[in-house]
């Protein structure tokens, strides 16, 4: 067989591999055996050596020709297989315009974090300001200068949680309190919400840890008149103007008279129904005017300055604000509950 019998039969067994190819990998193998290194073709090179000198140029020209077709047959069928896979990939891929698009979760505000918000427009629009405290804190702070002395119950390791004998973790935010008035800078109007813990049993009503918003108010000539009308406004904003208020005789180390705080149930407008559990009156906060005691150990002259605190818990604003029944529901986290707010 001569040399340009073995080329053309070469380009014919090679246009039928390359027609018969189904995938770009197997026209890759085709192209290694026939154009490679040590390919069908480039073996044909090699024997060049035993052509006739004359016949090399004419060979030569063969062989190219013969490379040249096979590329342009290679070529030209990759570019239908990746065509081919374009097309079958969008295919795959298409976008059914007519499905329901996923619907995006947006966030919103925890119902404590809806009921502070509240209580804190409240108060600043009666001239309060707001002031944060350190959550680990100073028995000193939390307990001495609060009129608590040391063999007090409430420092019992039963109840508070001590880091060591004289560092804490804060059972109340009355500490933002003492801070604020040692700083001597009067009047002082403000109210302290925060973090505090207790060793307390998890259930319905109770937590180790939950928030407390503590209001103080220091000046000349404050009175229980003045308590009492404060509180009067806040119930009314908070559950409504048709909101009364009642004062029961309470104890409250640093405060003197101190007393504990009802309001008019908002469900049955005190006639009596399961909410208020048939009494028409649902305990919010505790208050009373500040001792003075307490104005002493923080700098404040108790003959020239009187005031008042109270203190409520947040969880249990926001428990009556959206008649939630257990508090522990404020914390498990749970979609179906939270999303409802």
């Amino acid at each position: 067989m001569d040399m340009k019998e073995r080329l053309q039969e070469l380009a014919e067994a090679a246009g039928k591999r390359i027609s018969e190819s189904e995938g770009l990998e197997k026209l890759n193998e085709v192209r290694v055996a026939y154009l490679g290194k040590k390919g069908e073709l480039t073996a044909i090179l090699k024997s060049m050596k035993d052509v006739a000198p004359e016949e090399r140029p004419k060979v030569g020209q063969l062989v190219n020709e013969t490379r040249s077709k096979i590329e342009a047959l290679l070529d030209e069928s990759k570019q239908k297989l990746e065509e081919a896979a374009r097309e079958e990939k969008m295919k795959q891929e298409v976008i059914d315009v007519t499905l329901p698009a996923k619907k995006a979760k947006i966030g919103h505000r925890h119902p404590n974090t809806i009921a502070l918000e509240e209580v804190e427009r409240i108060f600043i629009g009666m001239g309060y300001e707001v002031v944060e405290g350190p959550e680990v804190e100073y028995a000193d702070y939390n307990f001495t200068k609060l009129n608590i002395p040391e063999n007090h119950p409430a420092r019992d390791e039963q109840d508070t949680f001590f880091i060591n004998d004289s560092i804490l973790l804060r059972s109340q935010t009355s500490p933002v309190q003492a801070r604020t008035m040692e700083k001597g800078k009067l009047p002082i109007r403000m109210i302290a919400p925060g973090r505090v813990f207790r060793s307390d049993e998890v259930d319905a009503t109770h937590s180790p840890s939950f928030h407390q918003i503590e209001g103080l108010v220091i000046d000349k000539n404050i009175t229980f008149a003045d308590l009492k009308g404060t509180l009067q406004e806040f119930a009314q904003e908070l559950f409504g103007p048709e909101t009364k208020t009642k004062f029961r005789p309470h104890h409250f180390p640093f405060t003197e008279p101190s007393a504990e705080v009802d309001v008019s149930c908002f469900k049955c407008g005190g006639k009596g129904c399961r909410f208020c559990k048939g009494s028409g009156w649902i305990e919010i906060l505790g208050c009373g005017m500040v001792h003075p005691n307490v104005l002493s150990m923080c700098g404040i002259d108790p003959e020239e300055y009187t005031g008042f605190a109270f203190g409520v818990g947040l969880e249990r604003i926001a428990l009556l604000k959206y008649e939630i029944d257990d508090m522990r529901l404020l914390y498990e986290n749970d979609i179906r509950f939270l999303k409802q707010f």
